[in-house]
């Protein structure tokens, strides 16, 4: 089984190849950690429980559980736990402090999500349980969205599950049959609509195998490939200064240079002309 922790954004739409806009709901989903194993033999069921949500503003007995578990100082808003099979592979390739991101996911991938619906506060039976209200003719004033009679009088109390004024929203709500459109770096885009407000906690559930991500591993690899990247700009504009170095140095020097020297024999020669001449005139005329 396939499951992960994400955060509900806004809804949006994706043109597939047949150029038609499909309805999407983006989900966010941020590096969930496994913290706990729960098996049938200790606690009666298999499971597996997930953190999410880096936060420092935890209590100090969180603040322990997670320094033990996952060896952070960091401590994490969100744990949820997933019911497994026991024979579901999953359930024995998962450990204490593997990492699991979006990539748990893939395009056309058949799921589940489970959230918490908005809350609308205290709503009336028209617009909590549909009700048409009583006519909007003489005789009902202020009348036309009252429920009406609630039973007979002779019981003398009111039933059990009477659809009634109440509250509304804030339930725990369960969409099936969703589908995975498109898995593109940290988003997950599920066609449709799914429960609860932006920024909402969702959970995803579907059917499969995953690839685990061990603990830091992706994070050393990305920190390896940025330091080679680095390395190699670095490189790159230093062989680039040196080269522009050399080009202004040599292009300077023969100016610097050559000039004087070349002004010094043009005098020394044309003093030489000078002695030279009148030494010629003289022995002719003798």
């Amino acid at each position: 089984m396939k499951f992960i922790i994400g955060k509900k954004q806004e809804m949006t739409q994706i043109f597939s190849e047949d150029n038609k806009a499909v309805p999407v709901t983006r989900i966010t989903v941020e590096p969930c950690f496994v913290v706990a194993k729960k098996t049938a033999e200790k606690h009666g069921y298999n499971a597996i429980s997930l953190a999410c949500g880096e936060s420092k503003k935890i209590h100090r007995a969180a603040a322990g559980f997670f320094k033990k578990v996952l060896k952070k100082d960091i401590g994490y808003k969100k744990i949820k736990e997933f019911r497994l099979d026991a024979n579901d592979p999953m359930f024995e390739k998962l450990e204490i402090g593997n990492q699991l991101d979006a990539t748990v996911f893939a395009d056309g991938d058949n799921i589940f999500v489970k959230g918490i619906s908005k809350g609308k506060g205290f709503q009336g039976v028209v617009k909590r349980h549909g009700f048409s209200g009583s006519p909007a003719s003489h005789g009902h004033k202020d009348q036309l969205r009252m429920p009406g009679s609630i039973g007979a009088t002779g019981p003398a109390h009111v039933f059990k599950g009477t659809r009634m004024g109440g509250h509304m929203g804030d339930q725990s709500v369960t969409v099936k049959n969703l589908q995975v459109i498109k898995v593109e770096d940290n988003n997950i885009f599920v066609k449709g609509a799914i429960p609860g407000c932006r920024g909402g906690i969702v959970y995803l559930v579907g059917e499969g195998e995953f690839e685990i991500t061990e603990r830091g591993t992706r994070n050393a690899e990305q920190q390896a490939e940025k330091e080679k990247v680095d390395e190699n700009a670095n490189s790159q504009e230093s062989i680039k200064k040196d080269e522009s170095g050399k080009d202004k140095d040599e292009s300077k020097k023969p100016e610097e240079v050559k000039q004087p020297v070349k002004a010094e024999k043009d005098v020394k020669e044309q003093n030489v002309s000078e002695q030279a001449k009148p030494e010629v005139k003289k022995e002719e005329v003798k």
